[in-house]
């Protein structure tokens, strides 16, 4: 582990190489071009560890503020950054993406965006994109709603590849576990996004829980209140007992081990896939990261 410091098919080419200028893109459509084509079944290679390891240490090169240096890491395993420019936001980010996805036979390792104008604070993260359908826009609506978030992607269906080896929700041989953990050795709090089949909880359109830990239990409850606020009905995993908690996370269980803030939340398809109803969803989560975005991380 390194040191601490301080719908568009144009929209997903490459672009903003060094000593380029930043490419100016509308975020939800350049990840809608990456996660269109995720499909059970689809290209996926297992990492190895050198590889998911180096891919997490170019990743903390940019949040040490040494891009060059970043640069020439993720090269060695054929991922690249390039600088855009949000036209929602106006909010410049490095876009962490891996050359191999924009040939015939993708790995499915995954993407990241983080904020360059403001310190990483916390992260949303998105383990099942299109399997959990809409996650994805989610997940961008939440990094646009606070400054200082990185947004991390998984580069999969969740049925891809063998078994259950792209479901990175619940394996620790990933690229996404690998950057998640590396934000908790720093101590950055998340909240990862999940979808439910309205079936799996009829009374509920959200499930908030904690995971495996307990040491976001104020910003989960703060954000219970905010949904509730905005109309969703919530089940509190820390209060009851809810379906789908996400207590076999191990995202969740990396968070519990350090006593880093880490909040799982699972989001019938309403508040994901109806974007007026989306918008409330995202304002409510916005309230608890930009609480984290302002240097609270003990919950």
């Amino acid at each position: 582990m390194l040191s601490r410091g301080s719908d568009g098919t144009a929209a997903d080419a490459p672009a903003g190489r060094r000593g380029d200028g930043p490419s100016s893109v509308d975020l939800a459509r350049s990840v809608a071009a990456y996660t269109g084509r995720f499909t059970p079944g689809g290209g996926f290679r297992p990492p190895g560890r050198t590889e998911r390891e180096t891919v997490a240490q170019g990743v903390a090169l940019l949040l040490d503020h040494h891009r060059e240096q970043a640069e020439h890491r993720l090269a060695e395993v054929d991922f690249a950054v390039r600088t855009t420019v949000d036209t929602v936001t106006g909010r410049r980010f490095a876009e962490v993406y891996d050359r191999v996805d924009q040939g015939p036979s993708p790995r499915g390792w995954g993407r990241v965006f983080l904020d360059l104008d403001h310190p990483v604070r916390w992260s949303v993260q998105v383990p099942h994109p299109v399997a959990d359908r809409d996650t994805e826009q989610l997940g961008v609506r939440v990094l646009r709603g606070a400054p200082g978030g990185l947004l991390v992607i998984a580069g999969a269906h969740r049925e891809s590849g063998e078994g259950n080896a792209a479901d990175v929700a619940h394996r620790r041989d990933t690229v996404f576990h690998a950057i998640c953990a590396e934000l908790v050795a720093r101590r950055v709090p998340g909240i990862q996004l999940h979808g439910f089949a309205r079936e799996s909880a009829p009374r509920y359109d959200v499930i908030a829980s904690t995971g495996a830990g307990a040491d976001g239990r104020a910003a989960a409850r703060r954000l219970a209140d905010e949904l509730g606020a905005r109309h969703f009905s919530v089940c509190r995993a820390w209060v009851r007992s809810c379906p789908l908690p996400g207590r076999d996370n191990v995202q969740g269980h990396e968070a519990a081990a350090h006593g880093v803030a880490f909040l799982h939340v699972e989001f019938a398809p309403g508040p994901r896939t109806e974007p007026a109803t989306a918008s409330r969803a995202a304002r409510a989560v916005s309230v608890v990261t930009r609480g984290w975005a302002g240097g609270t991380r003990t919950g």
